[in-house]
């Protein structure tokens, strides 16, 4: 326990001492020192140029007019929160059911994910999800806390030069195994957590019913006990499982039903309410 202890050290003070910015919606502090907004917007283009070099772009012109109708309404919503945003909506020709959101407003969803998403309700879902990542600078995040893990880990290693060998294998082994399991990966979980939130606000409020997404979450959790399901510990996932995410959304529909105008695009009524299990302190869909 005195090397988990130790080891912490300097990671506890990275990240408790620099929490740089505001989540424009939740106002939850964020730590994103070393990653700047114009870096990351920048990184967020370029990786996206990249990717449309190398994946198949789909020709579908009704899954392309989906996701345009979609992705446009969910932008008037959004860009409020992310002013600098260039939007850019892609239909990637792959049967992967996944989606993502790169800094600056970057979307792509592969074909794969439309037969669960059903509709536009359903494409809303998951497109809100992922936009609630880029908002939240989520990807910032996960750059500055490895960047911190790493810096963490040079500083152990000064401190336990001089100790035995033995005891630097282990309190190096503590260090990556506790940095891991005890703050990336609840960290991350915490983070779909948010992206699930705030992208129902945000589909709400784009005219989108939000208990549609309780029903796309369920339809997901189906897919994915059709193909075995998770064999990843939910201690070990990046992810919360299906169960707990529908609960989560259980809960959350009552604020985003209230924020809800049928058809219309409703202005915001200030920062919502911070998620049950959210943070203390861009992504896939599927595991």
């Amino acid at each position: 326990m005195k090397l988990l202890r130790f080891a912490f050290v300097p990671l506890c003070l990275l990240l408790g001492l620099f929490a740089c910015t505001t989540n424009p919606v939740t106002g939850r502090k964020e730590f994103t020192a070393g990653v700047s907004p114009q870096e990351e917007l920048q990184l967020g283009i370029t990786s996206f140029d990249k990717m449309k070099q190398e994946v198949p772009i789909s020709h579908d012109a009704n899954a392309n007019a989906m996701l345009q109708r979609v992705g446009q309404r969910l932008a008037k919503v959004a860009t409020k929160d992310m002013p600098n945003a260039q939007w850019e909506f892609v239909v990637f020709d792959s049967d992967e059911a996944n989606a993502f959101c790169l800094p600056g407003g970057k979307v792509g969803i592969y074909k794969g994910i439309l037969p669960i998403a059903k509709d536009d309700a359903g494409l809303a879902t998951v497109v809100a999800h992922e936009i609630a990542h880029a908002v939240s600078r989520h990807g910032a995040e996960r750059m500055a806390t490895s960047q911190a893990m790493q810096v963490g880990g040079q500083l152990l290693g000064a401190a336990t030069q001089n100790a035995k060998p033995i005891t630097q294998t282990a309190v190096s082994a503590a260090y990556g195994l506790g940095g891991q399991v005890g703050y990336q990966l609840p960290h991350s979980r915490n983070q779909e957590s948010e992206a699930d939130h705030i992208g129902l606000i945000y589909m709400a409020r784009a005219g989108y019913d939000p208990k549609a997404a309780l029903s796309f979450w369920q339809r997901f959790s189906a897919f994915n006990e059709q193909r075995g399901g998770s064999k990843t510990p939910s201690l070990l996932s990046d992810h919360p499982v299906d169960s707990k995410r529908i609960q989560q959304i259980q809960a959350w529909l009552p604020e985003a039903q209230r924020q809800y105008v049928a058809g219309g695009i409703n202005e915001p009524a200030g920062a919502i309410n911070k998620p049950t299990g959210a943070p203390r302190g861009s992504d896939v869909i599927s595991r």
